[in-house]
């Protein structure tokens, strides 16, 4: 806000004036100081206020390029920590940077470009991001950054989006993950896997009731720190992915797996965003949840001795075969390719685009997974974090270029997260953990749910 030095300057030789003129009452002499103090505060608030000129003008400049001179409609939102009257200094300072460059608002959305700005943040910065759309084409997406002011911190609440935590199942032995087969608005019926069999149960009277228990056969013993994926397929019940054996139902009456050794790529992306069929893992396929272009089937080799992936993908991305060791994988389709992340056995999380590989530092664990949803920009990356003491948390991101913004508050686990897996309609997520304070090992679906 800027203020008129011709007010203000004035008011404090006036003041002095009065003091000194030895006929002055002392209610005034009281009124000319008290208006001094209100002279010097509001001055002290303007010296220190933020200036953001220059990511408004900045973010002015980009948007115009894509949109080129003329009418627009604009929104903006704030999705940060800022207060009301901040955002809408902000806001104000956006729409004059904007008319500067040319651009004119209208209220109809009846024109070539809409514009939709977020203010939003991470940890070390704000950061404003514009998605721009122009007729019923994929969105352009610019954004700018400013430093936060020192001492300021991110309120975990000031956040759009809500992270869900839903209760699947519970039990002492050790669970890899779980599919949930069938549901009408809550599962009816799940897959449990664990580390030698698959149990099936079904939801009956409000009660989950054991149907069968698949054995999984391995004639080598399983690795010190064993994970495992279980996956609901299209033309039979399910998959079971281990490491260095993959197991098949198969029909018939009782139901049983045919288990084989092999060192056969486990599917990264969930049939409800395939839009091929890959032979090595049926599971994959074209779906009615695919909304929009189909993400490429994508496959990785699981070390069978280990806990993690070895790198070799199949196909590649792009130019990239082959990526660092990692224990999970999320992605974010963009406009012209698709963005991957990888959560990397070096601790670090590698952003692959199939030209570059660009390794960012995270507080992040070793597990993170995509969703897709009709909330925020559409595309989050659930990763889980262990700086919650005893427990792990899990907390949902957005990318509007390379850096995460955190958009839910996160949810927190009473003890370290195993698993965290994509479920198949790719809507939702499974997180399993163990409780350390019951010794149990717990599963939970995450969903996102489009408001606090």
């Amino acid at each position: 806000m800027q203020i008129g030095g011709a007010v203000y300057n004035l008011a404090i030789p006036n003041t002095f004036l009065s003091l000194t003129n030895r006929s002055v009452r002392p209610a005034q002499i009281v009124r000319g100081v008290a208006h001094l103090c209100c002279v010097l505060l509001v001055l002290a608030v303007a010296a220190g206020a933020a200036d953001w000129s220059v990511p408004e003008q900045q973010l002015a400049r980009k948007i115009v390029a894509v949109t080129g001179v003329g009418a627009v409609a604009l929104t903006v939102e704030n999705r940060s920590s800022l207060g009301q009257r901040e955002s809408e200094v902000i806001q104000n300072g956006l729409r004059s940077a904007l008319e500067g460059v040319g651009i004119r608002f209208v209220k109809t959305e009846n024109v070539g470009a809409r514009v939709l700005i977020s203010l939003s943040e991470n940890p070390a910065s704000y950061v404003w991001v514009a998605e721009i759309r122009r007729g019923e084409g994929e969105a352009a997406v610019v954004m700018v950054s400013a430093p936060r002011p020192e001492g300021s911190t991110v309120p975990n609440e000031s956040v759009p989006l809500s992270l869900h935590k839903i209760p699947l199942w519970a039990q002492e032995d050790a669970i890899l993950d779980v599919a949930v087969l069938e549901e009408n608005v809550t599962p009816t019926r799940i897959a449990v896997l664990g580390a030698e069999s698959v149990t099936l149960y079904q939801l009956q009277a409000g009660k989950w009731q054991p149907e069968q228990v698949l054995s999984i056969v391995h004639a080598r013993p399983w690795p010190r720190d064993l994970r495992g994926r279980v996956i609901a397929a299209r033309d039979h019940l399910l998959d079971v992915y281990l490491p260095g054996v993959i197991c098949r139902s198969a029909g018939g009456t009782p139901l049983a797996l045919n288990c084989r050794e092999t060192d056969d790529p486990w599917p990264l992306v969930p049939a409800g965003l395939s839009g091929g069929v890959v032979s090595n893992f049926p599971s994959a396929g074209s779906s009615s949840f695919s909304n929009g272009a189909a993400i490429p089937a994508v496959g990785a080799f699981y070390s069978a001795e280990r806990n993690f992936f070895t790198g070799v993908l199949t196909p590649g991305l792009g130019k990239f075969t082959t990526v660092s060791k990692f224990y999970s994988a999320a992605f974010l389709p963009r406009e012209k390719y698709t963005l991957w992340l990888f959560a990397a056995t070096d601790g670090r999380v590698h952003l692959i685009d199939g030209v570059s590989d660009q390794a960012i530092g995270v507080n992040w664990g070793s597990d993170v997974a995509s969703l897709k949803t009709f909330c925020g920009a559409g595309r989050q990356v659930l990763a889980a974090s262990s700086d919650q003491g005893d427990g792990d948390s899990v907390r949902a991101y957005e990318f509007p270029d390379r850096d995460p913004v955190a958009v839910s508050a996160a949810v927190d686990f009473a003890g370290p997260i195993s698993a965290l897996w994509t479920e198949a309609k790719a809507d939702t997520a499974v997180a399993v953990a163990r409780n350390r304070g019951t010794g149990s090992y717990e599963a939970f679906r995450l969903a996102i749910g489009c408001s606090q």
